[in-house]
């Protein structure tokens, strides 16, 4: 138990490093973004280029820090699990090389779980390349499918497994098996055996956070120089597909009048963030694109600014909130101006480093676009478009 809770502490710690990271990342993309846009050529546009590939990277280190914190944003939908196994098969063999074989083993008829299918993917390619890492000389990797019913709670890595009906998928390898002193680390962050060989020591834990997020479980069967066994556990699935929410209800014309754009705009943006450095970006790449901005550091200020502006503003055409802010949540945000707009489908983009399990629940339910940080303010924009010009 002290293990798990040290554990967590540390997951939540690491998830707020990475949205405070998320929100430095996001304005270190928009200056050198910016800096490559005003054409400057020769080393500065080199320097420029290095700067966004470096932050990009960075990016890529803190959503393995969301993994293992279990505060991604995943998008889960209804699986059939030897679909995806297949599926990835073929890029696993390229992957593993010349001297591993892999042998898939798919139980028939196919089961079906929810999880999101990138996130499902890559937990596979960690494992499989851990697996292959474990047989220097070559060897057989497994990637099996198949099923159980647990009758009874029962422990699983250290954490209790509910009774239920899971589908299994394994990885097994035929190589040196992890030694005893090692195997109680192996989830912990920063714990790695291949250092020399560049291991980060995130692969396994955010592969757990990826599967504890997905309400599933991970066990570890290892006999030191007879291989290991990674199994995931996974709630079967027996509905037609993910529950979906309900269509927010289409204003009337009467609620919703036609937004009024001011001379020359394209409309009124409303955009909400605590970190200066990303607002002033975002502000500038949409007053480029051709919209008005309404700035503000948190949701108290956004309310504020429409109390102001209820009479002589044109209409608001849009929402970008961050979901994290000090006083009101972006959630809250966006049922505020949504009531005061009348319009109960205005659109909205939330943008945030993280999110935590009630704000991805509010998401959901809220019918709107989700855009994680660091973003590329063209990926601001394709949003935003997206947002306000829906394919019908």
């Amino acid at each position: 138990m002290a293990h798990s809770q040290k554990l967590q502490a540390t997951g939540q710690l690491a998830g707020g490093i990475a949205h405070d990271f998320n929100n430095l990342l996001t304005a270190i993309l928009g200056a050198a973004e910016g800096i490559i846009e005003r054409g400057h050529g020769g080393e500065t546009a080199e320097d420029a280029c290095q700067i966004r590939d470096s932050a990009q990277r960075g990016a890529a280190l803190v959503r393995q820090l969301l993994a293992f914190g279990r505060q991604q944003v995943l998008r889960p939908r209804a699986l059939a699990v030897n679909d995806t196994i297949a599926s990835v098969s073929g890029l696993l063999q390229r992957l593993l090389g010349a001297r591993v074989r892999l042998v898939v083993e798919l139980e028939q008829p196919g089961r079906c779980v929810l999880a999101d299918p990138t996130q499902l993917d890559q937990v596979l390619v960690n494992l499989a390349v851990n697996a292959r890492d474990s047989m220097p000389k070559g060897g057989e990797i497994t990637l099996r499918s198949g099923h159980v019913t647990v009758y009874r709670p029962r422990l699983a890595s250290a954490e209790t497994m509910p009774a239920g009906h899971y589908v299994t998928i394994e990885v097994q390898d035929r190589g040196t098996g992890i030694p005893p002193h090692v195997l109680p680390h192996i989830f912990e962050p920063y714990f790695t055996t291949k250092r020399d060989r560049g291991g980060s020591g995130l692969g396994l834990p955010s592969v757990q956070g990826i599967i504890r997020q997905s309400n599933g479980y991970l066990t570890v069967e290892t006999v030191p120089g007879g291989g290991t066994t990674m199994r995931i556990f996974l709630p079967r699935w027996d509905g037609p597909g993910p529950p979906l929410a309900a269509p927010a209800a289409q204003p009337s014309p009467q609620s919703q009048p036609a937004a009024v754009a001011p001379p020359g705009s394209r409309g009124v943006i409303l955009l909400a963030d605590d970190e200066w450095a990303v607002r002033r970006l975002a502000e500038r790449a949409l007053c480029r694109a051709g919209w008005e901005v309404i700035a503000v550091e948190s949701g108290e200020a956004a309310l504020e600014s429409l109390r102001q502006r209820a009479r002589a503003a044109p209409q608001i055409a849009a929402l970008i909130s961050d979901m994290v802010m000090p006083g009101m949540t972006g959630l809250e945000l966006a049922g505020f101006v949504r009531t005061a707009c009348s319009r109960p489908a205005l659109p909205v983009i939330f943008v945030s480093g993280y999110a935590k399990a009630r704000v991805r629940r509010g998401i959901a339910l809220a019918e709107t676009r989700f855009l994680p940080k660091p973003y590329r303010l063209a990926e601001l924009l394709e949003a935003l478009e997206q947002a306000t010009n829906p394919v019908v």
